[in-house]
Order: structure tokens, then C-alpha cells, then sequence
């Protein structure tokens, strides 16, 4: 059976092409023009060239696949060109969508995110909640809800699509790195003086590349799946990183209203006049304004989804960064396993 991947050099496309042709399958991926795939040599996987935004591309790479993984979106933060982020996100879906439907694709899972769970004051947030729109901060996680809406109207047209939202995936081979590896590269660094009071659901990204596959075999058709795994306040997943670094987690803690007025200079000054990308992004800063607790039960109960011990994710995380060379090696001294 054949499998297109988008999204295949990214993190978790990654690991789901990996986890793919591990169960046997035949892996076709679709890559833009001067994304690296190195990183994925040894695998066998079938490249064609292409972004969402192009329909004969997608014709041609989802044709003779049984099967369609749709998990490339624009993950940033911050960009200079807002607009593409929402071509890429939800433009790109429609586009993908109607590609797969008019090849006959059997099955489809599509990779949401946990941002477009709503949260509700400090409860856990579950798949019966959904962002409002309105209070979403920033263009990804706009798009995103916007994308999963779209894929939640070509369900009920009959299409035999299952939505999964990963949480913070963190573990080997974020290549981008992706915002959420940057954190830890950060703290690799030395950059990560002080933090704020946040919550956020860690996972290892080889966890949610099963989950993928699992939504695939017994996820039911128009649902979602919260892919997540520990609650964790942002102290806790430094003090982490130092238990397995031994560097010293920050101990200072910033106000809130303090960390969004750094973040609306930092993206004025780097962002909006030198056109660089701001070290404090505005929406990640009014993200953390709420805790992002999630109820993973529903996938761990219909989908059997795994629950490895998040330190191998962060140790891993920390080994594959500084041997890929995002950071000093002299900075840090991995704890014994």
C-alpha cells in the first residue's frame, strides 16, 4: 500500500515517514524545492517536488496512493508575509483535499493542532472544545483552526478523513528547528534568562508519529485526537532540561504584562525594522497568557496511543541538537541515562 506524506522533511512528517515504511508500507513524500532531505536519505522514500499551492504537483504526488498523511502546514511564529502563512495552511488543504478526493484516496489523516482545542480557565482542554477564532493569537494558529474547519466540511461531504492534534512534540530530528525545539536550543545556548508562568503538554514526536498510524487504523472518520501525553508548567520543563543537562534552569520569573511589552519591542525593533525574526515572538508570548492542558484520554483509550516517559524525548532532543551542531557541545553535560 502507498502513503503520500506532505510535510515528509519537516519533524513529524518525518517521523511518520519513518514509522511508515517501518509497518511496510510504500512512501511517497512531497517536498518544496530546497528542503533538505538529507536527514531522511537512508529511507526509501519516493520524492515529488511541489508545495501545497500548486494542484498539478499535488495531482501528480497523490496519484496510485491508497493513502494520504496531509502534514505540512506553515509552522511559525512570525513571518514578514502573514498571507502565505494562510495560502500554505488553508489554501494548501483545500488544495490537497480535492486532489486526494478526485484520486479515489481511501483514508486520509490530517495533523491539526493541539491550538485549536479550546481551554476553558484551568481545566484540561479536550476534543469537544474548540479556539474561538477571535482569541487566537497569531497567524499559524488562525490558519490552522480556519484549515481545520475546512477539513471538518469535506468530512461531512463523505470523505473518509480523521483529524489528530499533536501537543509539543519534542525528540530527534526537528531539523528547523521548529518553535518548539527552539526552546530547548535556547536553553542549550544560554538564552533563556528568565521564564514566564505557562502550561503546555509535552509529547515525544515518535509517539505521535504511532498516533498517526493508529488514527489511520482505528480512528473514526470525522473525529479528533488530542496526541499528547505530560501537563507540564514551563519551570517544570526547564528544570527537566536541567536534569538532563545539568545547566541551571532560569529562576527568575517574568510578569506576563512585563514579557508582552519585550515582545511588542522586540517584534517592532527585529521584525517590523530590521526585518528579522523577533527572539520574543508576540503570539507565543499571548499564547502563554493561558495554561494549554489537555485530557489525552480519548486517544490512549479508541487509539491505544503510547505514553513514553517524556525525559527520552528531551534527552534525545538535547543529544541530536548539539551533535547536529545548533549549539556548543561544550555547554552542556547530559546526565547519565
Amino acid at each position: 500500500m502507498k502513503a503520500l506524506v506532505t510535510g515528509a522533511t519537516g519533524f513529524i512528517g518525518g517521523h511518520v515517514a519513518r514509522a511508515l515504511i517501518a509497518r511496510g508500507f510504500q512512501v511517497r513524500g512531497l517536498a518544496r524545492a530546497g528542503s533538505p532531505t538529507d536527514h531522511l536519505r537512508p529511507l526509501d522514500i519516493e520524492w515529488v517536488p511541489g508545495d501545497l499551492r500548486d494542484t498539478d504537483a499535488l495531482k501528480r504526488a497523490v496519484a496510485g496512493c491508497q493513502i494520504l498523511f496531509h502534514v505540512a502546514a506553515s509552522y511559525v511564529f512570525w513571518t514578514p508575509d502573514p498571507k502565505s502563512v494562510h495560502e500554505t495552511n488553508v489554501r494548501g488543504t483545500r488544495n490537497m483535499l480535492e486532489a486526494a478526493r478526485r484520486a479515489g484516496v481511501e483514508k486520509i489523516v490530517y495533523t491539526s493542532t493541539e491550538s485549536t482545542i479550546g481551554i476553558r480557565g484551568r481545566t484540561l482542554g479536550n476534543e469537544t472544545q474548540t479556539s474561538d477564532l477571535r482569541n487566537l493569537a497569531g497567524h499559524y494558529k488562525m490558519s490552522k483552526l480556519l484549515a481545520e474547519r475546512l477539513v471538518l466540511e469535506f468530512c461531512d461531504e463523505g470523505m473518509p478523513i480523521t483529524i489528530v492534534n499533536p501537543t509539543m512534540p519534542l525528540g530527534p530530528g526537528d531539523i528547523k528547528p521548529t518553535p518548539t525545539g527552539q526552546v530547548i536550543v535556547d536553553f542549550l545556548a544560554g538564552r533563556m534568562p528568565a521564564y514566564v508562568n505557562t502550561g503546555l503538554n509535552v509529547v515525544d514526536v515518535r509517539d505521535v508519529a504511532i498516533g498517526h498510524l493508529q488514527a489511520l487504523e482505528h480512528g473514526r472518520q470525522g473525529e479528533r485526537y488530542i496526541l499528547g501525553n505530560t501537563n507540564l508548567t514551563l519551570r517544570d520543563l526547564l528544570r527537566s532540561l536541567e536534569t538532563v543537562t545539568g545547566i541551571a534552569a532560569p529562576t527568575v520569573r517574568i510578569p506576563l504584562p512585563l514579557a508582552l511589552c519585550a515582545g511588542y519591542v522586540d517584534e517592532f525593533v527585529r521584525g517590523t525594522l530590521l526585518k528579522r525574526p523577533p527572539r520574543i515572538p508576540l503570539a507565543a508570548v499571548k499564547t502563554a497568557r493561558k495554561f494549554r492542558h489537555f485530557d489525552c484520554s480519548k486517544a490512549i483509550t479508541e487509539l491505544g496511543f503510547p505514553q513514553t516517559p517524556i525525559e527520552h524525548a528531551l534527552r534525545d532532543a538535547v543529544s541530536w541538537f548539539t551533535e547536529g551542531g545548533y549549539v556548543e557541545a561544550k555547554r552542556h553535560r547530559p546526565a547519565s541515562a
